[in-house]
Protein backbone atom coordinates (compact mmCIF):
# COMPACT_ATOMS: atom_id res chain seq x y z
CA UNK A 1 0.00 0.00 0.00
CA UNK A 2 0.95 3.31 -0.93
CA UNK A 3 0.18 6.56 0.85
CA UNK A 4 -0.22 10.18 -0.73
CA UNK A 5 -1.07 13.11 1.70
CA UNK A 6 -2.16 16.46 0.44
CA UNK A 7 -4.09 19.14 1.61
CA UNK A 8 -1.77 21.05 3.53
CA UNK A 9 -0.62 24.85 3.97
CA UNK A 10 -0.91 27.57 5.57
CA UNK A 11 -3.75 29.04 7.52
CA UNK A 12 -4.71 31.27 10.32
CA UNK A 13 -5.96 30.68 13.52
CA UNK A 14 -9.56 30.02 13.68
CA UNK A 15 -9.39 28.40 9.99
CA UNK A 16 -10.28 25.24 8.32
CA UNK A 17 -8.13 22.89 6.24
CA UNK A 18 -8.89 18.99 4.76
CA UNK A 19 -6.30 16.69 4.44
CA UNK A 20 -6.34 13.84 2.06
CA UNK A 21 -4.87 10.74 2.20
CA UNK A 22 -5.13 8.68 -1.33
CA UNK A 23 -3.90 5.06 -0.76
CA UNK A 24 -3.02 2.83 -3.40
CA UNK A 25 -4.04 -1.34 -4.40
CA UNK A 26 -7.29 -2.94 -3.89
CA UNK A 27 -7.09 -3.68 0.09
CA UNK A 28 -7.97 -0.26 0.97
CA UNK A 29 -11.35 -1.10 3.09
CA UNK A 30 -9.12 -3.82 5.32
CA UNK A 31 -6.94 -1.28 6.41
CA UNK A 32 -7.41 0.88 9.72
CA UNK A 33 -6.44 4.33 8.88
CA UNK A 34 -5.24 7.51 10.71
CA UNK A 35 -3.55 10.90 10.81
CA UNK A 36 -0.74 11.51 13.65
CA UNK A 37 1.67 14.64 13.51
CA UNK A 38 5.08 15.74 14.29
CA UNK A 39 6.85 18.92 15.19
CA UNK A 40 10.44 18.45 14.65
CA UNK A 41 12.73 17.67 17.79
CA UNK A 42 9.50 15.88 19.00
CA UNK A 43 7.78 12.57 19.42
CA UNK A 44 4.91 11.73 16.46
CA UNK A 45 1.94 12.15 18.36
CA UNK A 46 -1.72 10.48 17.61
CA UNK A 47 -4.10 12.11 15.84
CA UNK A 48 -7.18 10.44 15.07
CA UNK A 49 -8.15 6.97 13.48
CA UNK A 50 -11.23 5.10 12.00
CA UNK A 51 -12.11 1.86 11.57
CA UNK A 52 -11.96 -0.38 8.06
CA UNK A 53 -15.87 0.71 7.83
CA UNK A 54 -15.55 3.96 9.05
CA UNK A 55 -17.85 2.86 11.70
CA UNK A 56 -15.56 3.76 14.67
CA UNK A 57 -13.46 6.30 14.99
CA UNK A 58 -10.99 7.80 17.85
CA UNK A 59 -9.56 10.73 18.70
CA UNK A 60 -6.55 13.06 20.63
CA UNK A 61 -8.09 14.83 23.42
CA UNK A 62 -6.03 17.77 22.01
CA UNK A 63 -8.17 17.82 18.59
CA UNK A 64 -11.53 16.07 20.17
CA UNK A 65 -14.51 18.55 18.55
CA UNK A 66 -12.58 20.38 16.31
CA UNK A 67 -11.51 17.78 13.71
CA UNK A 68 -13.06 15.08 12.49
CA UNK A 69 -11.95 11.66 10.36
CA UNK A 70 -13.77 10.10 7.56
CA UNK A 71 -13.01 7.51 4.64
CA UNK A 72 -14.17 6.63 1.53
CA UNK A 73 -13.53 2.91 0.41
CA UNK A 74 -14.56 3.51 -3.00
CA UNK A 75 -12.13 6.01 -3.26
CA UNK A 76 -9.34 4.31 -0.94
CA UNK A 77 -9.03 7.99 0.49
CA UNK A 78 -8.97 9.01 4.59
CA UNK A 79 -9.42 12.49 4.96
CA UNK A 80 -9.25 14.66 8.67
CA UNK A 81 -11.18 17.74 8.40
CA UNK A 82 -9.66 20.66 10.86
CA UNK A 83 -12.11 23.19 12.16
CA UNK A 84 -11.17 25.77 14.22
CA UNK A 85 -7.24 25.41 13.91
CA UNK A 86 -5.04 26.52 16.47
CA UNK A 87 -1.24 27.41 16.60
CA UNK A 88 -0.17 24.83 18.56
CA UNK A 89 -1.60 22.47 15.66
CA UNK A 90 1.58 23.60 13.30
CA UNK A 91 2.94 20.43 12.41
CA UNK A 92 3.85 17.14 9.80
CA UNK A 93 0.84 15.64 9.08
CA UNK A 94 1.27 11.74 8.46
CA UNK A 95 -1.40 9.59 7.19
CA UNK A 96 -1.46 5.72 8.65
CA UNK A 97 -2.09 2.22 7.59
CA UNK A 98 -2.73 -1.36 9.62
CA UNK A 99 -4.36 -3.94 9.60
CA UNK A 100 -4.98 -3.39 13.91
CA UNK A 101 -7.22 -0.55 15.37
CA UNK A 102 -4.67 0.15 17.81
CA UNK A 103 -2.37 2.06 15.39
CA UNK A 104 0.11 1.72 17.56
CA UNK A 105 3.45 4.06 15.69
CA UNK A 106 6.22 1.99 16.05
CA UNK A 107 4.02 -0.80 14.79
CA UNK A 108 2.41 0.53 11.81
CA UNK A 109 2.41 -0.91 8.51
CA UNK A 110 2.69 1.90 6.12
CA UNK A 111 3.23 5.73 6.29
CA UNK A 112 2.64 8.47 4.20
CA UNK A 113 5.08 10.74 2.89
CA UNK A 114 3.65 14.07 5.29
CA UNK A 115 2.22 17.23 4.86
CA UNK A 116 2.70 20.20 6.42
CA UNK A 117 0.51 22.46 8.04
CA UNK A 118 1.00 25.76 9.53
CA UNK A 119 -1.21 28.01 11.52
CA UNK A 120 -0.74 31.79 11.91
CA UNK A 121 -1.70 33.74 15.05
Amino acid sequence: VQLQASGGGLVQAGGSLRLSCAASGRTFSTYVMGWFRQVPGKEREFVAKISWNGGTTSYADSVKGRFTISRDNAKSTVYLQMNSLKPEDTAIYYCAADKSYQLSAPNIDYWGQGTLVTVSS
